[in-house]
């Protein structure tokens, strides 16, 4: 008698999803190319091996049972994994990464990093691309983690070995609100004790450990924490609260008049915006980073990451 490694091949788990979409044994075999019969006889093979019943067939549809059913969940995933294995062989002929993964902080052009994945899919590669929206130190995290095998806007310099990095630019913060808050009418510079009368609109760290990084709020504040940067926009157009932005991307509101920025009592916030990536393998940089990393060379691209935000 056949035994279950004998029966769960890839393509008797194939053909039990054929089945299973096709929802009749005829329209199955049809789609195989097989007899009903010889399709039959297969699916008894498969059920005898592991002495149970994989169809109910008491009507003209094939109906999983619950554990046809969750042989198929399985199945699905053993698939998945062979597929995984065979992208690791390819990578090791040919240089290429089966994934990539680029963790991309909100203070970064989602224009510009979709244009650099449509010129990187031009080449036709057999890398896959995996996006991973991070904020604050959540970015550089991502990377030493090992989450992540590139980061965008990273904030901080990394100190763990075997992660690098460059920087990308410097970024300009704006203190900027909606025109109808009751911040836009006080007496310049702001000090401290007139702002924190009134809510701040913070960006939530996506750090997994430890409490995170917040910047430019004061004690007893009230705060509004948002996901992203591009949502901390949203809500200071509102007047749903104050802060610091990116001056690339409060640019176009402020010269519509939809923000308006206020002089500090401190001095201007500059932050140093940089790319982190994982050192080499044992057996090279792949070649999937490696065509990033070139890219990033580019004075054009690091502005247009930090630059090329949506305005109005």
């Amino acid at each position: 008698m056949q035994t279950a490694r004998d029966v769960l091949t890839p393509d008797a788990l194939a053909m039990l999803q054929t089945i299973a979409g096709c929802g009749s044994f005829a329209a199955a075999a049809r789609e195989l190319g097989l007899v009903p019969s010889a399709l039959t006889y297969r699916v008894r093979q498969i059920e005898d091996a592991l002495d149970v019943l994989l169809f109910d067939r008491s009507s003209r549809q094939a109906r999983l049972t619950e554990a046809g059913a969750e042989l198929l969940r399985e199945g699905g995933r053993l698939l998945a994994e062979i597929d995984a294995v065979a992208n690791r062989v390819k990578r090791v002929a040919t240089g290429w990464e089966p994934q990539l993964t680029i963790a991309v902080d909100s203070i970064i052009s989602k224009v510009t990093v979709m244009e650099l994945c449509e010129n990187f899919f031009t080449l036709d590669p057999p890398t896959r691309i995996k996006l991973l929206d991070e904020t604050l130190s959540g970015t550089l995290a991502a990377v030493v983690s090992g989450r992540a095998d590139l980061a965008l806007g990273v904030a901080e310099s990394s100190t763990n070995a075997g992660i690098h990095g460059k920087p990308l630019g410097d970024v300009s913060f704006v203190y900027a609100l909606a025109p109808h808050h009751p911040l836009a009418s006080a007496v310049e510079p702001l000090k401290d004790e007139v702002i924190r009368q009134h809510r701040a609109v913070a960006v939530a760290d996506t750090v997994t450990r430890g409490d995170g990084v917040t910047s430019g709020l004061l004690g007893g504040q009230d705060v509004f924490t948002v996901a992203n940067m591009n949502d901390k926009l949203d809500a200071q157009l509102r007047g749903l609260g104050s802060g610091f932005l990116p001056e690339c991307m409060a640019r176009a509101y402020i010269e519509t008049g939809r923000l308006v920025v206020k002089r500090m009592d401190r001095p201007q916030r500059i932050v140093r915006v940089n790319y982190a990536w994982r050192s080499v393998t044992k057996s090279g940089q792949g070649r999937a980073l490696q065509w990033w990393l070139n890219q990033l060379e580019s004075p054009t691209t690091r502005a247009a990451l930090l630059e090329r935000h949506r305005g109005v």
